[in-house]
């Protein structure tokens, strides 16, 4: 059984605006999916469809097998954590201590557990410096980690990130990176992100979707989806820097193996030009 399936999902909004065309989606257990597309091909509202912000026009969301509904709304918002692009959409306490810690208080948790819970979060996305604090005076990137910390308080199975990496320094980004591979080994979680980022995408995924116009028109594994160039240039994407790089050079005759992440096109440089990974 899937976390998360979609079948022949339609969303129109007012006005007959078509954002989702017939989509077929699957997030299993343990999971790194990446959502690629460039801006306004309907990743935003593929993901408020996984937690019932928004109701389908036609077509079904499962989770865990069971369609959403108004009996199990709730539940699904418990298992499924969505995180807005822009973090001020969802932060609204006083201080981030009263910020994480609203979720877990509307789940009618006992004061104890809800200070666990805040704690717990706030170390696993390195904040707990910044408990005391406004919110509103916090750089973008704390504010997204404030926003993630609030979503993982409340201990969800699947977390969706939209577009996390937006307003982030390069710093960020690298943070980032580390934040979303720790969740899916240490803690088991299945992260679903989407980005118009192709090379962040290799180093946080196991699986891609690549939409365009609200529709899915690519779907495998990082291997899969960048070695067909024409594709993501037909979506306005494109081919990340280090497998293009590679290839380039496998054209001139030298002999080197394909990467796709930062860590496998260092092994495959060094390989190729005689020195021990």
């Amino acid at each position: 059984m899937h976390l998360i399936e979609t079948r022949d999902l339609c969303y129109t909004y007012p006005g007959n605006v078509k954002a989702l065309d017939h989509i077929h989606f699957i997030a299993p257990r343990n999971a790194r999916i990446a959502v690629i597309g460039a801006n306004g091909a309907g990743k935003s509202t593929l993901f408020k469809q996984f937690n019932g912000i928004f109701k389908p026009t036609s077509g079904s969301v499962l989770i865990r097998g069971e369609p959403i509904s108004k009996e199990n709304l709730r539940e699904v918002r418990k298992f499924v954590g969505l995180v807005f692009q822009n973090p001020d959409d969802q932060i609204f306490s006083p201080t981030v201590e009263q910020d994480v810690a609203f979720g877990p208080m509307n789940l009618g948790l006992d004061e104890e557990t809800v200070q666990h819970r805040v704690t717990e979060a706030l170390g696993v996305v390195g904040i707990e410096h910044l408990r005391d604090r406004v919110p509103h005076h916090l750089s973008g990137g704390e504010k997204k980690r404030v926003a993630i910390a609030g979503v993982i308080a409340m201990e969800p199975q699947v977390l969706v990130l939209d577009e996390p990496t937006a307003g982030l320094d390069p710093q960020g980004v690298r943070d980032l990176v580390g934040f979303i591979n720790s969740l899916s080994s240490k803690y088991g979680m299945t992260v679903i992100f989407s980005t118009h980022d192709v090379s962040l995408v290799p180093e946080v995924a196991d699986y891609v979707y690549v939409m365009n116009k609200g529709q899915v028109v690519g779907t495998g594994t990082v291997e899969e989806i960048f070695i067909n160039e024409e594709m993501l240039n037909s979506v306005r994407l494109g081919v990340p820097v280090l497998p293009k790089l590679i290839s380039t050079l496998q054209k001139h005759g030298i002999s080197i193996s394909p990467a796709y992440s930062y860590a496998d096109a260092e092994r495959s440089f060094l390989s190729a030009f005689g020195k021990q990974p």
